[in-house]
């Protein structure tokens, strides 16, 4: 692996307790000096203590990622589903209307603090309840586009991310052929696939970026939102053997559609979609591993033993993309 560094490798060495505390300050809240950080690895993010107020979460971009307007969109995007008392966490305003904020090269969000644990989707009633949600986070998604995020395509997420990682030096050479051989080959099998990207989605709806409580959820993190298929929300819900994963599916789009209508050619998907990510998520460490937080965080990662059970994983994708899709009858 390369050990040249730039600055975007070491993005955040300057973001020191007294820079963050500053930060807030100017955003329009006053600290009263106690910070928390919280788990995040893509961004940084903090419970920062607020004088005679509730804490707050203080949320600090990874600088080089987006754009100020793609951040906006992110904003404007939660502002619509809070108006509409969806449970989704939108970003504090300040006195003067501003969600985004900017402070030593860093650009930064505030968001009030929520409570919560992942939900437990064993229990079909919940299963319900985040569908209806999604359901209607998706309605208010398709009324408009997103004009400067991203949309969800095979070649940013497979060809791209595969490219990168053969690109730079973390497969181990002996792994190289092999891993190349068959990320090709799942690559050329999905280089036709039609992925409708008509929807403003969450992007990453996995159990972690969803706080349970008072029997309710309240989804957070729209960092990853952009214009993608109504499945790539609800897939990431699914666990267990195919008879289970059914069951599950048939829970979902029962409620889902009580509020938005669903497309069941999206249920081809699930597989395509479930195999870039596996893709996406070897690049995206690769990506961040100058960042010091990431060798910590994902020790395992960048081992021969990670490469060999990547590549067998992506040919078990390749077996999987074969299956008969799931269906609900």
């Amino acid at each position: 692996m390369s050990s040249t560094r730039t600055e975007q490798d070491l993005p955040f060495s300057n973001l020191t307790p007294d820079t963050l505390l500053d930060a807030v300050e100017q955003s329009g809240w006053i600290p009263d000096g106690t910070l928390v950080a919280l788990n995040s690895y893509e961004n940084r993010v903090y419970q920062v203590g607020i004088q005679e107020e509730e804490p707050v979460i203080v949320k600090f971009y990874r600088p080089g990622r987006w754009s100020d307007e793609q951040i906006q969109e992110e904003h404007n995007f939660l502002a619509e589903l809070s108006d509409l008392e969806l449970p989704c966490v939108a970003p504090l305003q300040s006195a003067t209307g501003e969600t985004l904020f900017h402070e030593n090269n860093f650009r930064l969000t505030l968001f009030p603090r929520q409570g919560g644990y992942p939900p437990d989707i064993e229990n079909p009633d919940n299963l319900q309840i985040l569908a209806r949600c999604i359901a209607r986070i998706h309605a208010v998604g398709a009324t408009q586009a997103f004009k400067h995020r991203k949309h969800l395509t095979v070649t940013g997420m497979g060809n791209e991310s595969s490219g990168f990682l053969l690109e730079h030096d973390f497969i181990p050479q002996e792994l190289i052929p092999a891993y190349e051989t068959t990320s090709k080959d799942l690559l050329d099998r999905l280089a036709d696939l039609s992925i409708p990207t008509n929807t403003r989605i969450h992007g990453d709806c996995h159990l972690g970026n969803i706080l349970w409580r008072n029997d309710a959820p309240h989804f957070v993190d729209f960092d990853d939102a952009l214009m993608g298929p109504a499945i790539q929300d609800l897939w990431l819900l699914l666990s267990g053997n195919r008879s289970e994963r059914t069951g599950q599916l048939s829970e979902l789009l029962e409620a889902y559609s009580e509020f938005h209508d669903f497309d069941l050619k999206q249920l081809n998907l699930i597989e395509p979609l479930r195999t870039l990510r596996i893709i996406h998520h070897a690049a995206w460490l690769a990506r961040r591993w100058h960042d010091p937080a990431f060798p910590m965080a994902f020790p395992w990662f960048n081992t021969t033993r990670f490469w060999s059970d990547h590549i067998l994983e992506l040919r078990e994708q390749m077996a999987a993309l074969d299956e008969e899709p799931l269906r609900v009858y």
